[in-house]
């Protein structure tokens, strides 16, 4: 039998990986810039990650939700705590579009209502939930069978608040960070109005903060930049530090009730002790604060090189665009200075490394990315 082969693939055997260095089967060292789509948060084979995976496995892999699970209440409130997000409620899932898939289903429960609003260039997931807008604004893909769904632009509050008036809205679905889209981040100003407007409207906000949560943006949340509380905020990709666990966080506006909601996989004893890993170490490792200030050196110096027409992110989500395609800048960057990133669109690189990426490492990336395009070397 052969591989469905729905994704371009690099011809590298990756053989282990620690911290931001990854290597081959041939022990070639690479630095990782991208994380595997973002998912790497603490590093690669963080000692205490794996210690701690590791005695979970020797004592058990799975468990049925009909049984406690005391590790899901230990994550709920660590989570808690360190997002600032105490009073909500949290439940576990297996990623991130499935989180999405359950957000959209709480805010129409809760309302009543069938109509969902996104927003162009957005991205959600690839199930039933999945948004994905192109640059033609009518190829868009439908957020769940008898949703209604309208994309306006990004930071167009004109265009949402006319979508808003008739009260048939149950959801506003937003990145904190727009990934997929291009790493364009919400105006602080758009986030605080929209909130609102949700707020007069009986809509309810949900966050997509898959990818740019997580501390990936200096804050705990990227849409804390803003100063705001949704309704609802769906996490995966960083939660886990590669490991699939993804959850929703829930205001206590919503009352759950039995088989409201379910999940077979999600918060099992082993993704529950992944993820708790995770929040320990940027507590200790204090990442959150470092993903701001490394991230703020790398835009600072990415700022000064002619070549680029646009840095745009926050923290250590960073989005390069060119006016040119950056296929040929992301392949030199792998085959010739050995740095793995990704790419959004056709002209955009996309950085996002784990969250424990120092100055030196950044100042490495710097030199091998500015050979690339200055020089050719």
């Amino acid at each position: 039998m052969n591989l469905f082969n729905v994704y371009p693939l690099f011809d590298i055997d990756i053989a282990k990986g620690i911290g931001c260095r990854i290597y081959d089967n041939h022990g070639i060292e690479y630095l990782d810039l991208y994380g595997g789509h973002a998912v790497i948060s603490v590093g690669h084979s963080h000692p205490y990650y794996v210690q701690k995976l590791t005695q979970q496995l020797e004592k058990l892999v799975f468990y049925s939700n009909s049984v406690v699970n005391p590790l899901q209440k230990e994550l709920a409130e660590k989570l808690g705590k360190i997002s600032g997000y105490e009073d909500y409620s949290l439940f576990l899932v297996n990623s991130g579009a499935e989180a999405n898939e359950n957000a959209l289903k709480l805010a129409s429960f809760h309302t009543g209502r069938r109509k969902v609003i996104a927003f162009n260039k957005s991205f959600h997931g690839r199930t039933s939930a999945a948004v994905r807008v192109t640059d033609n604004p009518k190829i868009v893909a439908p957020i769940n069978e008898g949703f209604d769904v309208e994309f306006p632009a990004l930071n167009d509050m004109e265009a949402v608040r006319n979508s808003l008036r008739n009260h048939d809205v149950c959801a506003v679905i937003i990145e904190g960070i727009q990934g997929v889209g291009g790493i364009r981040v919400p105006d602080a100003t758009f986030l605080q109005a929209l909130s609102e407007e949700c707020k007069a409207t009986g809509t309810m906000l949900i966050l997509d903060e898959v990818q740019s949560g997580y501390g990936r943006s200096g804050k705990f949340f990227a849409h804390q930049h803003a100063d705001i509380r949704p309704d609802l905020i769906t996490i995966a990709k960083g939660m886990g530090n590669g490991f699939p666990i993804g959850g929703v966080l829930i205001s206590p506006a919503f009352e759950a009730s039995f088989g409201l909601l379910g999940t077979t996989f999600g918060g099992s004893h082993l993704a529950c002790t992944a993820a708790i890993a995770v929040l320990d170490i940027m507590k200790v490792e204090h990442l959150l604060e470092n993903a701001l200030k490394t991230g703020n050196y790398l835009m600072e110096e990415l700022n000064k090189l002619p070549q680029i027409k646009e840095v745009r992110g926050l923290g250590l989500m960073i989005g390069i665009e060119f006016d040119q395609p950056v296929k040929e800048i992301r392949s030199r960057l792998l085959f010739e200075k050995k740095i793995f990133t990704g790419a959004s669109s056709t002209n955009i690189i996309r950085l996002l490394p784990p969250l424990c990426l120092s100055k030196s490492d950044a100042d490495a990336f710097l030199a091998g990315f500015k050979q690339v395009i200055e020089t050719g070397e």
